[in-house]
């Protein structure tokens, strides 16, 4: 008989702290929530301050009784469920299962799954935080009043099988109001001017700034000719000069968001499969002679905030690895506080500095290794010296007009030499060298190449983009953005188009019957304002019932509205121009999950389907008979093949073009890189100059 019964939520978790805790402690797993509201019926009673109506969830039972038989064998039962919200509320319906009083010391939560950590957090357990279970009941409640009251009005007017999340549905709106954006966008034409210029045996490049000192915009052919017409020979003088000496702090460590955002960037994870590889390194990593070993801290925070004695490993391991200038000064700006963040955990970090990724290779599968060296990297460079930067500014002019050259070099590494945070929008920062360049110098202009650009529209939402609007609007919170992204796609509202989402009509139709009929619901403002309330009710400031009530009121005219006067949308099937070639029936055009696709008229009869297929205009290079058409992967991943397959073979993931090599007569395709796209033959070595 063991003294002491610990229940946590996953048996990888169990098994490691089992070994910790020794043989007086038996450690069980509940696999997750044990109680919830029912799936068939919506489970709140409305006229009863909305009281919820628990069930144990299907296939829990034998779980729950093995639970009861250990419980009962026990002198003193822990609940260890993660320290969140969702935690306390599974460590609070495991309490009603078990029969054990929420006001005891039953509660004990850890941030790190080591053994100095453990042995800590049993050493202070706490009661049931019944504001975070109220909190954490009042959104799911809410979400069950939003979902089950919306979904089944969209299966009767539209289709079955969509649903209408609040969280989902401000996703929807951001992504759809982004598309519209961008179809309402009026490309504006503006030119650049560069120019080589050369001074003794060196040659640098700058560019065009403006003329008689004002910075001057060039927003058509005649702007640029009037400019070039300005110069007069090629003798230029450099008229000022400004040197600089500029510091770039470090990123701060990892919250839930950011480490979506950074492994979207940089591994090219989707979000979901960035938080179950971080829920593995959490749990506990089988470390051979170690044994089992979390590797990270809890994945699901939103605080940058950082134990001393996390800092301390950090800056020793620091100075041992690469000397005391390289650890951050004392009192170096630290990112403040978000306005909405919780600030309940540290942020996401190595459990030791000394798990080097190098060290760990033989332990962690590819992607489990590749998302821990994304986090101690992150982690070890927050914790160092700003980096130095040594930037010069040169004008060189000529009459009327003056160009800049701009130029930087890294004086001192410092966290560089570790980690440099990815971004979506900036350009990667390089060194650009420039000759010493002195006020009253006279240096010769070289090659003036002028160049016609247009504005763009702003870019779709990639997932990277979209946890962060999220986030800096403050919908949802860090354990919500994997399942929202997940669930707008699942239920076709939206597909992934070279890794950024594009709404689809089903989306937008969707979408429309919100805006019309639950405005609220999709309202960022709105949204915003009741995740301040859910945090209101953690704090205990505000009653959840209260919170509820005060949006159902509002929600339920709403309902009542849309009950009479949504009109039934019925999704026609368009002619697809083609007869099926199983049962000669008219093809027709259908959504699905994933689009419009080929199906026959005459199902259920005939169940024919076909891919939608697209032509490019270029003939296959391998059969000369064919033509390629673009086709998709099972991943949904874009690619290029022969509409003969499976006569002819031909596939390629680059675009083909229409036009030949100029160098060998070969294929051409369009290659994508970071930087645009590169016009490149598949034969020789051409390239053309990227394109933005």
């Amino acid at each position: 008989m063991s003294d002491y019964l610990v229940i946590v939520e996953s048996p990888a978790k169990a098994k490691t702290i089992e070994r910790y805790l020794g043989k007086n402690y038996k450690v069980r797993a509940s696999m997750g929530h044990v109680r919830d509201l029912p799936k068939s019926q919506m489970g709140v009673d409305r006229d009863n301050n909305y009281e919820p109506k628990y069930i144990t969830i299907r296939g829990k039972g034998p779980v729950l009784k093995e639970l009861k038989t250990a419980a009962k064998k026990a002198k003193k039962i822990y609940l260890a469920a993660d320290p969140d919200r969702e935690g306390e509320a599974i460590a609070w319906h495991l309490a009603h299962s078990l029969n054990i009083e929420t006001s005891s010391d039953c509660r004990v939560v850890f941030n790190e799954i080591t053994k100095d950590a453990i042995k800590e957090s049993f050493k202070h357990p706490r009661p049931i935080n019944m504001d975070l279970v109220d909190a954490q009941q009042a959104r799911r409640i809410l979400d069950r009043l939003v979902g089950y009251n919306i979904s089944p009005l969209l299966w009767k007017k539209v289709k079955k099988g969509l649903s209408a999340g609040r969280v989902q549905s401000v996703a929807l709106r951001l992504i759809i109001d982004r598309e519209n954006e961008i179809k309402a966008f009026i490309p504006e034409e503006y030119w650049t001017i560069e120019a080589q210029f050369i001074k003794g045996t060196d040659t640098f490049q700058a560019s065009f700034y403006g003329m008689n000192g004002k910075k001057t915009k060039l927003t058509s052919e005649e702007d640029m000719k009037n400019v070039l017409s300005a110069i007069q020979g090629n003798d230029f003088d450099i008229t000022s000069v400004t040197k600089k000496e500029r510091r770039r702090n470090p990123a701060s460590p990892f919250i839930t968001s950011s480490l979506q955002q950074e492994a979207a960037r940089k591994l090219n994870f989707r979000a979901k499969k960035t938080m179950m590889l971080a829920q593995q390194l959490y749990e506990g990593i089988d470390l051979g002679k170690e044994g089992t070993v979390g590797l990270i801290t809890y994945m699901r925070t939103d605080s940058t905030r950082v134990s001393e004695v996390a800092q301390a490993e950090s800056h020793a391991y620091i100075v041992s690895q690469y000397g005391n200038e390289y650890v951050k000064e004392l009192g170096q700006k630290i990112e403040a506080k978000k306005p909405n963040a919780q600030d309940a955990h540290e942020a996401i970090r190595p459990t030791s500095m000394l798990r080097e990724p190098s060290k760990l290779k033989e332990f962690l599968s590819r992607d489990q290794l590749r998302l821990y060296k994304l986090i101690w990297e992150r982690f070890v460079a927050s914790q160092m010296a700003a980096a130095v930067m040594d930037t010069v500014s040169a004008d060189i002019v000529n009459g009327d007009v003056m160009f800049r050259a701009t130029g930087s070099k890294v004086k001192f590494q410092g966290f560089m030499k570790v980690y440099v945070e990815g971004s979506d929008d900036a350009k990667e920062e390089k060194e650009n060298y420039l000759p010493n360049l002195e006020e009253g110098d006279g240096v010769k202009s070289g090659e003036i190449d002028p160049k016609q650009h247009f504005t763009q529209p702003p870019p779709r939402y990639t997932e990277a983009r979209l946890v962060k609007t999220l986030e800096e609007l403050g919908i949802g919170r860090p354990s919500t953005f994997a399942p929202t992204l997940d669930t707008i796609q699942k239920r076709g509202y939206v597909a992934l188009d070279n890794k950024r989402f594009v709404p689809t009509e089903l989306g937008g139709i969707v979408h429309e019957l919100m805006v019309e009929f639950f405005a609220d619901i999709i309202d960022v403002e709105f949204t915003v304002k009741m995740e301040r309330d859910l945090d209101n009710v953690e704090d205990g400031v505000k009653e959840w019932v209260a919170v509820i009530d005060e949006f159902y009121k509002g929600f339920e005219g709403h309902l009542e509205k849309a009950e009479k006067e949504m009109e039934q949308i019925e999704i026609k099937d368009e002619p697809a121009g083609e007869d099926c070639e199983k049962c000669g029936h008219e093809m027709v055009f259908k959504m699905g999950r994933y689009g419009k696709f080929m199906a026959c008229s005459n199902f259920p009869e005939c169940r024919n389907t076909k891919a939608i297929v697209k032509e490019i205009g270029v003939k296959c290079p391998k059969c000369l008979e064919g033509n390629i058409i673009e086709r998709k992967s099972k991943k949904r991943r874009i690619f290029y093949g022969c509409d003969q397959f499976p006569e002819c073979d031909f596939l390629s993931w680059d675009k083909p073009i229409e036009r030949p090599c100029p160098k060998c007569s070969k294929l051409l395709v369009e290659k994508k890189l970071k930087k645009g796209i590169q016009i490149q033959c598949t034969e020789c070595d051409y390239k053309e100059q990227p394109q933005s």
